[in-house]
């Protein structure tokens, strides 16, 4: 064998198929979870350019807008970020578990 073709493997967790569609499932994930980022980012702006006088109304002693800005915006993200994580574990753990199977049989 050459150095540059990897040894046979009865892993199949390793081979150019698993990785590809593991990497394509991600995409997607990522995708989804920058779309929704996207919406959280710009919606506010556009929130505030399209309805003014409903940012405008007191929350808690904020205006509605500084408190989506202000307070929101973070735990927001936050979400946004472990949703991509919880979501990424799980596609790496369900793509693991298909290659045994088919490894198996």
């Amino acid at each position: 064998m050459s150095p540059a073709t990897p040894p046979p493997s009865e892993d199949l967790v390793h081979s150019e198929s698993f990785l590809r569609s593991l990497m394509r499932r991600q995409l997607q994930l990522s995708i989804a979870c920058a779309a929704a980022f996207l919406v959280v980012l710009l919606g506010l702006p556009l929130a505030n350019y399209f309805y003014p006088a409903l940012m405008a109304t007191r929350v808690a002693g904020f205006t509605l807008s500084w408190l989506l800005l202000g307070i929101l915006f973070f735990p927001a993200v936050w979400a946004i970020s472990w949703i991509f994580i919880r979501r990424s574990i799980a596609l790496e753990e369900d793509e693991v578990a298909q290659a045994k199977a088919s490894n198996q049989r």
